[in-house]
């Protein structure tokens, strides 16, 4: 893993046949905590959202779940875009992934800003959340009945 204060350096993520796609995901949050990544049956276009239906469940392994036989070390970067990543997963290893990033208690598909980088999207989902957070302690707010 990286610090977060030396935005050149990268990551690696081990992509084996046998690491669960959890797996994957925890060392991915770790590294971008406002940020998680899913995979799906099928790959979607940039700029397009994918479907819920198409989700890989996060307890199958990378195996079940490529469309091609291809192990190694997945380099990322957080000048890396959310394309980027999503383009590299595919076509280093044949997996269909697809960025959200937090905003509060939801997570929202990163579809629209596919073309924003990792640190980026970290960033904003991190001021997302902490705007929220302040908005429901603002002692200021009154329910009104």
């Amino acid at each position: 893993m990286y610090s977060s204060s030396q935005p050149s350096h990268a990551m690696g993520i081990d992509i084996r046949d046998s690491r669960k796609l959890r797996e994957l995901q925890e060392e991915f949050s770790n590294a971008f905590p406002y940020l998680k990544i899913e995979f799906f049956k099928a790959p979607h276009r940039i700029g397009e959202a994918s479907s819920r239906a198409l989700l890989h469940d996060q307890n199958k392994t990378v195996s079940d779940c490529r469309m091609k036989k291809s192990e190694g070390l997945l380099h990322i970067n957080r000048e890396m875009t959310v394309s980027q990543l999503e383009a590299k997963l595919y076509d280093d290893f044949g997996l269909s992934a697809q960025v959200f990033r937090k905003s509060g208690n939801v997570w929202l598909e990163t579809s629209a800003t596919d073309a924003w980088t990792l640190a980026q999207q970290n960033e904003e989902g991190a001021e997302l959340s902490r705007q929220i957070r302040e908005e429901r302690t603002n002692p200021d707010d009154t329910d009104l009945y």
